[in-house]
């Protein structure tokens, strides 16, 4: 028998899949990074032991993490990414033609470093727009005062350095950063996963204190655990639903319709249809 990843999520329940070698594995003074090449979903990076993305479906996170916002927003000039060191999100918003400005905030550099060297493909590393800041994005936020137009969370499981940004003083603070039309987005763990529940409740729970408009909406990624995968859409006040917004998800999709694989009007609309065992999960409290 060959070599294989595993991550549990439950016990002795979780994802399998086949390896070919290494490619990358690093203790960093953050956590441990490894690459390896698989037999099925090309090269894969995993943080902890914690899948980040496959080349073969990083675009449906991305895409789904970056555009639902991207395109709500009339105007988004200014972007602040905190996580995201594969470089992903920040090659889906500079696709909008408006961005003049993506500031990536990451903390640990070797991410970023083993995603140029093994998934070159990923990121849009010599795009001029892109500003990439080695920082802990707890801090980094509580600086910018009505600075950006959009703020999208791209971190990893609430664990290790990443279990902060689930926390209301973290989104109290995105919340100043972003200006009068704002908007964020993140990802906010599997509804299937029973240890994630009273994160998910919890961070739904402080965006509806924090933000205006908050609603959950949800995409599909084979090689996160269970494969659905819910993210946040915030916003100071813009209805990720209302007819503006909509006319620009069909006007920018409509355009772009050779690069996009997974987003479209559809997937923008019907990504938010809650079932409702994960609505009770939202009601829990």
């Amino acid at each position: 028998m060959g070599l294989s990843y595993n991550e549990y999520y439950n016990e002795r329940t979780g994802l399998t899949v086949g390896l070919k070698k290494v490619l990358f594995s690093e203790d960093t003074p953050f956590q441990k990074v490894e690459v390896y090449e698989t037999d099925t979903w090309g090269n894969l990076m995993t943080i902890d032991g914690m899948v980040m993305l496959s080349e073969k479906d990083e675009f449906v996170y991305h895409e789904m993490l970056t555009h639902v916002g991207m395109f709500a927003h009339p105007n988004p000039k200014k972007v602040l990414i905190i996580g995201g060191g594969d470089g992903g999100t920040a090659r889906e918003v500079m696709r909008h033609p408006s961005v003049e400005r993506v500031d990536m905030v990451e903390i640990d550099e070797a991410v970023v470093r083993a995603s140029k060297e093994f998934m070159p493909e990923v990121g849009d590393w010599d795009n001029p727009k892109l500003n990439v800041i080695y920082e802990n994005g707890l801090e980094f936020v509580k600086t910018p005062k009505g600075e950006y137009d959009v703020v999208i969370i791209d971190g990893s499981d609430p664990v290790g350095p990443a279990v902060d940004l689930f926390k209301k003083e973290f989104y109290q603070n995105c919340y100043d950063c972003l200006n009068e039309n704002g908007i964020l987005t993140a990802q906010t763990e599997s509804p299937w996963v029973g240890h994630y529940h009273k994160s998910i409740s919890d961070l739904f729970d402080v965006l509806d204190e924090v933000f205006e408009v908050s609603q959950m909406y949800l995409a599909f990624i084979p090689l996160y655990p269970t494969g659905m995968w819910s993210l946040a859409y915030a916003s100071k006040g813009i209805n990720p639903h209302s007819e503006e917004v909509i006319k620009r998800v069909e006007e920018g999709t409509t355009k772009w319709q050779s690069s996009l694989r997974y987003y479209n009007k559809d997937m923008h609309t019907g990504s938010f249809a809650i079932p409702n065992f994960v609505q009770d999960i939202l009601k829990s409290k």
